[in-house]
């Protein structure tokens, strides 16, 4: 049996030009003809070898794919679930699939030779260095996966999670190649239309590009306005409840409250969140031994306003209605894209000044960080910059020695909404008092240019910028903050960022590029095993971004407790000792809503 293929098509120029063991001939291609499917009966050879050859793989894409797999249980930032591990490893071994096929059709347009059927000793050689490894991959992997939860602290994993973990990564390969092969499919066919009224190369080319139009609308088009659609409805259902810890306030200083511009109804899910919890009078009293007054939060949620600028507008004006202005420190916080504000970082600040804040928040979206990170961070931004101009405005307005302090706060995605009102680190220091920025995303540009501009012979995961005049960073603000023996007067900005933070460390760079804090010592919750490989690492580290663990406070994405002494690192309470933030980080430490 004869199979015609396209040679000069990149990919599996025979979809079983290496088929398994126990076929005594190559298959046809899986492209090779194109009949309709009513047009195919159950006695079409051709039909038949089709079907037989879909999960049929070449040797060359498998032996890539095997190495990828087996690369894939290298450690991460991250702990991972067995069945969580299985689709990693589904993911792994198709790209290196796909790169294998790739080369083989490389080396052949150099070698100027057809594709060529394998022996079946060259599959048995296979099949045992595949068993071999695998086996031996994956105990490594548990071992290192071991390591990293006793670093962590982390739950260990289940006997159920492990037995997932090969049937998740094969029903991933399979599906991913499938879905590869199809778009082949549909090259060639369109290939094969186009050639009808222009030459080969011409329809090749235009093929090639159709496809590759196609798909890109269809994932960034179809597929993501569908998945973000989805997301949107199902998070706009979540946004009208009330979390089991909020409260409507009965107190004229928050929003939804009596007198306030905002109605409780309209501050959505997790601006109810910010509103309805946080300490009393009496707790902050008997914490700090001390006369308190009651913190002050405003808050706008997207049904409170029709726009980002007027929601801005509104909440600030409910902001000054409750006296914010007249209290001692004023904060401004970045929201994540459902608006979100760790409970954390508002109860910190308010019981290291004895209750002398009012905090203010909007919220720009229905959608978590992952998704609006993809669509909303126009919104994201002009949230951060609407909201700080307006309380900027108004306190720029007070005489100089009438202003409260002006602090700004962000955590993920609220950080890139926080950083975007400021053009650098003389802005900061120009326009406010103090600024805290948590697991803050590469794409931050702040972030990134004072990473990329630190000083030299200090460490991506702990830079020092210009001697720590203004911007600093930390993992464990508990800690003295490097450089500890400088000067760190006037406006105090502070990161931060923990070694095993895969919301910061995640960059398109990681794909072919090995990052500085891979290249140095690892950070101290990160094993010494974890090491750049090229598309393996940016898949992984993307992949912990997805949180499938849940960390213990002080790993991962997890910034509540280290809220305390990034604080008082910030405002400087008076008489602030050790043992009292000990005494805080418990009480801060509750289950996040």
């Amino acid at each position: 049996m004869t199979t015609h293929t396209d040679p000069s098509a990149p990919g599996e120029a025979d979809a079983t030009e290496s088929p398994g063991p126990g076929s005594a001939e190559p298959a046809p291609d899986d492209a090779a003809s194109t009949a309709a499917p009513d047009e195919r009966t159950p006695d079409d050879p051709a039909a038949e070898a089709r079907g037989r050859s879909r999960f049929r793989y070449t040797l060359p894409g498998l032996w890539v794919a095997l190495l990828f797999v087996c690369l894939s249980f290298t450690p991460s930032l991250l702990p991972r679930p067995g069945a969580f591990q299985g689709f990693v490893c589904g993911v792994n071994g198709a790209i290196g699939y796909g790169l294998g096929v790739l080369g083989a059709w490389v080396w052949r347009q150099f070698a100027d030779r057809p594709a060529r059927a394998p022996r079946r000793r060259s599959w048995q050689v296979f099949a045992v260095v595949a068993a071999v490894a695998l086996v031996a991959s994956y105990l490594l992997g548990l071992r290192w996966q071991l390591r990293i939860r006793e670093l962590l602290q982390a739950q260990t994993d289940g006997v159920v999670s492990q037995l997932l973990l090969p049937v998740v990564g094969a029903l991933v390969f399979v599906g991913l190649v499938a879905a590869g092969r199809g778009l082949r499919r549909c090259y060639r066919w369109i290939a094969k239309v186009l050639s009808r009224w222009m030459g080969r190369r011409a329809a090749r080319a235009l093929g090639w590009a159709a496809v590759a139009g196609l798909t890109l609308l269809l994932v960034t088009g179809v597929l993501l306005d569908g998945i973000v659609g989805l997301a949107q409805r199902s998070f706009a259902v979540q946004d009208g409840s009330t979390g089991a810890l909020a409260v409507k306030p009965d107190t004229a200083l928050r929003s939804g409250g009596p007198g306030s511009l905002v109605a409780w109804d309209t501050l959505g899910f997790q601006g109810r969140n910010f509103i309805g919890q946080g300490p009393t009078v009496a707790e902050i009293s008997a914490f700090n031994d001390s006369a308190a007054v009651e913190p002050i939060r405003a808050y706008a949620g997207i049904a409170s306003a029709d726009d980002i600028e007027s929601r801005a507008q509104l909440a600030v004006d409910d902001l000054q209605r409750a006296g914010g202005f007249d209290r001692g420190y004023l904060l401004v916080a970045g929201t994540t894209g459902t608006g979100w504000v760790d409970p954390g970082a508002l109860t910190s600040l308010e019981y290291e000044t004895g209750g002398d804040v009012a905090s203010v928040a909007i919220q720009y979206s229905y959608l978590p960080s992952w998704a609006s990170i993809m669509v909303d961070q126009e919104r994201a931004r002009q949230a951060g910059r609407e909201l700080f101009d307006a309380v900027y405005e108004r306190w720029s307005a007070l005489p100089a020695d009438h202003r409260p302090k002006l602090l700004v706060f962000g955590e993920s995605l609220g950080s890139f909404s926080a950083e975007a009102a400021f053009s650098g680190e003389y802005d900061l220091r120009n326009r406010t008092d103090g600024a805290m920025f948590a697991g803050a995303p590469s794409f931050n540009p702040l972030h990134r240019a004072y990473t990329d501009g630190r000083d030299a012979g200090s460490p991506q995961i702990e830079p020092v910028y210009r001697d720590g005049r203004i911007v600093r960073f930390s993992s464990d603000p508990a800690e003295p903050i490097a450089p500890a023996d400088a000067p760190w007067t006037g406006t105090r900005v502070l990161y931060l960022q923990h070694p095993s933070d895969p919301v910061t460390w995640l960059s398109p760079d990681l794909i072919l590029h090995r990052p500085d804090w891979l290249a140095e010592q690892r950070g101290r919750d990160v094993l010494d095993e974890m090491t750049w490989i090229p598309f393996v690492t940016f898949w992984q580290v993307a992949a912990d971004m997805l949180e499938p663990v849940e960390v213990p406070p002080g790993h991962g994405h997890v910034y509540t407790q280290e809220y305390v002494d990034g604080w008082a690192a910030i405002v400087q309470p008076p008489g602030w000792t050790a043992e009292k933030s000990a005494e805080l980080r418990r009480i801060v430490e509750r289950p996040r809503s």
